[in-house]
């Protein structure tokens, strides 16, 4: 009894071994002009990408092959983010002057302009929907207030958000992946950085705004939390330097109403600009260092992939988990 509990429990740890080794990640294309940062994942067949010199993308086959566009019109515009529904619909995002929110109900043959600000003061960060009709995006504080629109009828209509969460001076979110903001469960989650790391959390109906102060490095303009995921994993640290693998992740434990930190003792290998819950307790991280991941909820990370990408996102309805970054570059996360 006792040799076949022991090669059982051999079996399952050689089949878990092989499945971490399995998990790879493997380029779909590259080559376009255009950084991308925006991407959301429908279900394992459908995604769209957004990025800069008004390009974005389709997919209808889980990434094989891609119906590339750029928009006529905002050949200029910078769509950090991007929120599809189907594959008809979806709503993008332009960051920088004039800050933009275009919808599309066809498949991306036309777009309608939803929203337009040319105040200078305006640049959008990151986009996310809890559900088809209603969504945030977040922008850099305007008077020490960060901007936060909101939308209750599936983006067709845009207004300022009830209560703006403070900001320290010079505070900012990073438009690196479009997840410095998370709505999921009634609840708003911020990243930010600059001068301090900081997590905002409000509740969507009451949104009275608790801060707390992150253990992510900071103190630099390039500095701070650019990530957030499932309510428990931040990633950050210097896009500037990105090698440097100091204090770049933290796992988030609550306490009630109170959070507590704690910076991961084997954390990511480096910068990372977006952190996504893959699977129960397993997250992926990525950045211009490489991508990671962690199978333990975030308390250890091993390295994946020496590549440089963006954004990392899974389906929302579904098991597809696709990268992006610069160059046009698309690729998978190989499960096999």
């Amino acid at each position: 009894m006792l040799l076949k509990k022991l090669s059982l429990l051999i079996l399952v740890a050689s089949a878990f071994s092989v499945t971490c080794i399995a998990q790879t990640v493997v380029n779909l294309q590259q080559g376009k002009r255009t950084s991308i940062r925006g991407l959301s994942i429908v279900d394992d067949s459908i995604a769209w990408i957004s990025g800069s010199r008004g390009n974005f993308a389709i997919t209808k086959d889980g990434g094989k092959n891609w119906q590339w566009q750029q928009l006529k019109g905002f050949e200029q515009s910078d769509f950090r983010d991007i929120e599809a529904f189907s594959a008809n619909e979806a709503i993008i995002m332009s960051s920088g002057t004039p800050a933009l929110i275009l919808k599309t109900v066809d498949g991306g043959a036309n777009w309608q302009i939803k929203y337009r600000n040319t105040d200078t003061a305006y640049f959008f960060d990151g986009m996310d929907f809890d559900s088809p009709q209603h969504g945030l995006i977040l922008g850099d504080p305007i008077a020490n207030k960060f901007l936060l629109m909101e939308t209750n009828d599936a983006g067709d209509s845009w207004h300022a958000f009830k209560n703006q969460p403070s900001a320290a001076s010079k505070e900012a979110a990073f438009a690196a992946s479009g997840t410095c903001l998370r709505v999921s469960n009634g609840e708003i989650n911020i990243v930010s950085g600059g001068p301090i790391a900081h997590l905002l959390i409000a509740n969507v109906k009451n949104p009275t705004w608790k801060s707390f102060e992150l253990p992510i490095a900071h103190g630099a303009s390039s500095k701070g939390a650019f990530s957030i995921a499932d309510r428990k994993i931040v990633v950050g640290g210097n896009y500037s330097k990105d090698k440097v693998t100091d204090s770049v992740a933290c796992v988030l434990q609550f306490d009630k109403s109170k959070v507590t930190t704690a910076v991961i003792a084997q954390g990511p290998a480096g910068y990372q600009s977006c952190v996504e819950l893959i699977d129960p307790n397993t997250y992926l991280s990525t950045g211009t260092s490489g991508t990671n991941i962690s199978r333990d909820g975030g308390k250890t990370w091993s390295k994946i992939d020496e590549k440089s990408y963006n954004v990392c996102r899974k389906a929302k309805n579904g098991k597809l988990v696709l990268l992006a970054g610069d160059g046009g570059k698309i690729s998978i996360l190989n499960f096999k």
